[in-house]
């Protein structure tokens, strides 16, 4: 999985997101005054679109997207220059183009991400009569893809670890959101789902895994340039994130059950779900201390108490469903408690 999910949430601070434009506005600068000193053209655009389409927050995809979009531009190149050398009738020429240039996209591609550059650029070699254009649009490519690639990583590089931190402070500040939202839809009598209840938050569930994988990354000793290496991780973030990945699992389960269980009940909730309000704020609690790496035992040992309250005033198999997620939710802090934590109930 890809890391950028992982910094997503870091991506969003302000500081964060100047560096990235001004890394971007560095490289398309450098790339276009190079081939104007290279004497590629006199207008390189293709030298500056790599920095706009290639720059993202995950460094290490960096030097992948940049072959795969090199590859990209010498077929399209190929095609478009093998299609006007043998058929000179546009009415046949740009059919043959579209439709190879297509091929080549899927062909080159990844699975669900097709290499548009193969028909973008033939294309637009078919598009421009100008000799010497094919050329050149493979040197102003080849130009901008290398100064992304050894240039970029060196303006500011990115901390794994700090990536990591971010992505984990964002998943705890969602999930603290969304089930203190549910605990007080259920408290109010909520049950029917509105507009903006219960919301579909898929990106959130992806954050921990992908903060694990910056973690792991660093901790791997893959170099990052510019970035200096034996750095240490904050104390106890391989930990929460172990806690993070495990709790996004279990909670993504009780949320969607609890959708289901909402979407089939009419009228006002059922008391079984107005009694769970508690539980889910006590679990909310100790999730959260145990994210940010403080203490929560006494909050553990509070919504195991709940847990136990419910499961004897409504001990139908239905609500022991519910309470699953809940409760795995609850092993996952007990592992990551000192000494194993409190027994379970």
């Amino acid at each position: 999985m890809s890391g950028s999910f992982g910094v997503a949430y870091a991506a969003w601070r302000p500081s964060v997101r100047l560096r990235a434009g001004a890394r971007v506005v560095l490289c398309a600068a450098v790339s276009w005054y190079l081939c104007r000193w290279w004497g590629t053209s006199t207008v390189p655009v293709p030298a500056a679109l790599p920095a706009v389409l290639i720059l993202r927050e995950d460094v290490y995809a960096w030097p992948r997207m940049g072959w795969e979009r090199l590859a990209g531009v010498v077929v399209g190149v190929v095609l478009s220059t093998v299609v006007l050398h043998w058929l000179q009738d546009p009415a046949w020429s740009f059919p043959a183009v579209l439709v190879t240039g297509c091929a080549g996209m899927y062909l080159m591609g990844r699975p669900g991400a097709p290499n548009q550059q193969v028909l973008i650029t033939a294309l637009m070699v078919y598009a421009t009569a100008v000799p010497g254009y094919p050329l050149a649009r493979l040197e102003e490519s080849l130009v901008g893809i290398a100064v992304v690639v050894l240039l970029g990583p060196l303006l500011w590089p990115p901390d794994p670890y700090r990536s990591a931190a971010s992505g984990l402070d964002g998943y705890r500040a969602d999930v603290r959101e969304l089930l203190d939202g549910i605990a007080g839809r259920l408290e109010r009598g909520l049950v029917t789902q509105g507009p903006s209840a219960l919301p579909e938050q898929a990106r959130m569930w992806l954050r921990p895994q992908a903060a694990r994988d910056a973690f792991e990354r660093a901790a791997a000793g893959r170099p990052v340039p510019g970035r200096r290496a034996g750095r240490l991780p904050p104390d106890g973030l391989d930990g929460r994130l172990v806690l993070a990945v495990r709790t996004a699992l279990t909670l993504q389960y009780f949320n969607e059950e609890l959708r289901e269980r909402s979407r089939c009940a009419s009228g006002a909730p059922e008391p079984a779900l107005r009694a769970l309000a508690p539980l889910v704020r006590a679990t909310a609690a100790a999730l959260d201390d145990g994210l940010r790496g403080e203490d929560f035992t006494a909050e553990l040992d509070r919504a195991r108490a709940l847990d136990l309250a419910h499961r004897a005033a409504h001990p139908a198999g239905h609500e022991a469903v519910l309470r699953a997620g809940l409760q795995l939710t609850h092993e996952a802090l007990a592992d990551q408690a000192p000494h194993g934590g409190t027994p379970p109930v």
